[in-house]
């Protein structure tokens, strides 16, 4: 099929079409396959985008950037690697969100009632001080400007919103862990992680022998012991031990291989 036929079809491409085009465009870089593979799999920059929808970025914004991170994906992508496209192009995706989080910063607008009474409290904070020889309560501060404590706490902390902060910022979570505020933003999407173990053990276990497949089912899927798989193997524990190791050391390998893409 040409590049024309691809652009007359009135449907999704199948899996197979999609493999084919990333194939032709990597030896060829020929930019209307490009532009065809772009809007076949803007649906993952479209998923990804609503994960951040709320965290004080306009969302139009945000897709804006995931589409430059889905064609940085569609160019970087080497499909001689044989592994899924969407396993690459989501980290590489929320990579380019997470960077423009980091360099907009996420102020978000407050009402022009909370603006002014912000002001208001610093003012009244440091008149207070001075003359209280302490720092102020909620109550002292309501009292001085003729406000509820409940209107004070509210201005308050919406004005923690006007700075923009780093993604980098650390806070402490209890338990001597610490966690950014980058890890704060954004809900993880479970499915993602399955998409990608999926994809790479399927890539896996083409290269093991039907023995090695069954060890590595059987220890890390069925949760069998080592004697329970070498007594249906009808082989030494040592060897089920020794295939084990080597099957690990197999897909080391291969995770090597894809950090490297």
């Amino acid at each position: 099929m040409n590049i024309k036929e691809y652009k007359e079809l009135d449907r999704k491409l199948t899996k197979e079409e999609k493999k084919e085009l990333f194939l032709e465009y990597y030896k060829t870089k020929d930019q209307d396959l490009r532009t065809i593979l772009i809007e076949e799999y803007l649906y993952i920059a479209e998923i990804l985008s609503k994960k951040y929808i709320g965290k004080g970025i306009d969302y139009d914004d945000i897709y804006q950037v995931a589409s430059i991170g889905l064609i940085y994906s569609v160019d970087r992508f080497d499909p001689t690697k044989g592994y899924e496209f969407s396993s690459f192009a989501t980290p590489t995706i929320i990579g380019e969100i997470k960077k423009y989080f980091r360099d907009k910063g996420w102020t978000i607008r407050v009402p022009r009632r909370i603006q002014e009474l912000s002001k208001k409290i610093m003012i009244a904070k440091n008149k207070l001080s001075q003359e209280y020889q302490r720092t102020p309560t909620v109550e002292d501060i309501a009292e001085f400007l003729n406000a509820s404590p409940e209107e004070i706490i509210e201005s308050m902390e919406a004005s923690k919103v006007y700075t923009p902060q780093s993604l980098d910022i650390v806070y402490d979570s209890g338990d001597d862990k610490k966690m950014s505020l980058q890890d704060l933003i954004g809900e993880d999407e479970k499915y993602f992680d399955k998409i990608d173990l999926k994809d790479f053990l399927l890539k896996s276990m083409k290269n093991l022998n039907e023995i090695e497949k069954t060890i590595l089912i059987d220890r890390y899927f069925n949760k069998k012991t080592q004697i329970v798989i070498a007594k249906k193997l009808n082989i030494s524990q040592m060897t089920v031990s020794r295939i084990e190791k080597k099957v690990l050391e197999k897909m080391r390998k291969e995770i090597k291989k894809t950090m490297e893409v």
